[in-house]
């Protein structure tokens, strides 16, 4: 028996090499005329090492993580002899693990003089690294003795893309997203999707789409491809859902954000495609009390009162009973009573606060001057710099 493996892979296009020189030289137009008459050439770009004939692979190529490896198995009877039992059996040998890959485990009865048992193996590329093919054939001849040999394949797994995130924590609760990704081959390929899957306890918004003319159209263009050595940043907003936002466990710690899902596709539509695994960020801490702002006006009038909403969640294991104190700065002056109780607070409890200000200052102003007081610890939090607010003249509004 005679064993035979090849890859399969889709062909790619056969560019021919320009050869041209001036018509006053000895060859004339003779280059010029044997380049528009070639048929592999792109009629009219004959110098531009454009092809429109494709032509079979010549070597085994690159796999990249993320494709489907595939490969033609032959077994072929090369004697003149029946042969029987005949059992063909294909392993990928991996750094982490062994995978059969034979469509079928059932031997074959006999193999007559110059047949042969094909097969074909299809296998989704998961681990970088060196790989093995490794193929066994087991057989019987006529006079009964039993036959075994193996052969082994070896091949290389690259990594295709690059892909680095970066986490931007907003002063809510949401959660702002960078991936970048690069393309480390040396073919261009075409982004089909990027997306994120996020967490169970978060909502997800892709920010990498604007609006024209009421349809939605990509940042990147209508043909998203990304060259060799490129790099592309997609965005991405998480928002937490209210059944969790509530939590101060959400809040505070290690939390789990999602996986990036990525497909692309090279060369005639071969498909790619990568999962990263869990992105996990360090959320900043707001210790025992958080306050953040729920509403606040952009824009204010000079010497005029304003309203802002705050919300203040207790973050700790322990009940609080706070008491609010509201310290005027040079240009933000407090309305309303300083030193007011506001009752207890439950572990992971919140509520909710209107206060009213005014600025004395003109320009970008800082809210600053709150603090809060645990009447069971004697302990005191200080908040500034919670906001700013634009202040102007009201002649200037007008």
């Amino acid at each position: 028996l005679i064993f035979a493996v090849m890859r399969l892979t889709k062909p790619t296009l056969f560019t021919n090499i320009p050869v041209t020189c001036e018509e006053r030289d000895l060859p004339g137009n003779l280059f010029n005329q044997l380049m528009k008459d070639d048929p592999s050439t792109v009629k009219g770009a004959e110098t531009l090492m454009l092809g429109e004939m494709l032509t079979l692979p010549q070597n085994f190529g690159n796999i990249f993580l993320g494709e489907t490896f595939s490969s033609y198995i032959s077994v072929h009877n090369d004697s003149n002899q029946v042969v029987k039992d005949i059992l063909v059996k294909a392993d990928l040998q991996t750094s982490s693990q062994r995978l059969n890959l034979s469509a079928s485990s059932a031997a074959v009865a006999e193999l007559k003089p110059d047949c042969c048992i094909d097969d074909v193996i299809h296998h989704e590329v998961k681990e970088i690294g060196t790989h093995i093919l490794v193929c066994a054939v087991s057989y019987t001849t006529q006079t009964g003795e039993k036959m075994y040999f193996r052969k082994f394949f070896k091949f290389q797994v690259l990594k295709p893309l690059d892909v680095k995130t970066k986490f931007y924590n907003a002063e809510t609760d949401e959660v702002f997203l960078e991936a970048q990704i690069q393309n480390i081959t040396t073919s261009p390929m075409f982004m089909e999707k990027v997306s994120l899957e996020p967490s169970m306890m978060y909502n997800v918004a892709e920010l990498n789409t604007v609006d024209t003319a009421g349809e939605s159209e990509s940042t990147f263009g209508a043909r998203t491809y990304l060259q060799p050595m490129d790099t592309r940043q997609y965005l991405y907003c998480l928002k937490p859902k209210q059944e969790f936002a509530e939590k101060a466990g959400v809040i505070k710690g290690v939390t789990v954000i999602g996986k990036l899902d990525i497909v692309w596709k090279t060369n005639l539509g071969e498909r790619g495609r990568l999962q990263t695994s869990q992105l996990q960020r360090m959320a900043p801490g707001y210790g025992d009390v958080r306050l953040s702002l729920e509403t606040i006006p952009d824009t204010v009038n000079l010497e005029e009162p304003f309203d802002i909403t705050c919300k203040i969640t207790n973050c700790s294991e322990r009940t609080m009973d706070l008491v609010l104190e509201m310290c005027n700065t040079n240009s933000i002056h407090w309305c309303g009573v300083s030193g007011r109780q506001l009752g207890k607070l439950h572990p992971s409890s919140s509520l909710h606060l209107a206060l009213t200000l005014l600025s004395s200052v003109q320009g970008l102003q800082s809210v600053s001057g709150l603090r809060l007081t645990d009447t069971f610890l004697k302990r005191t939090y200080e908040y500034d710099d919670i906001a700013q607010v634009c202040v102007v003249s009201s002649e200037v509004k007008q």
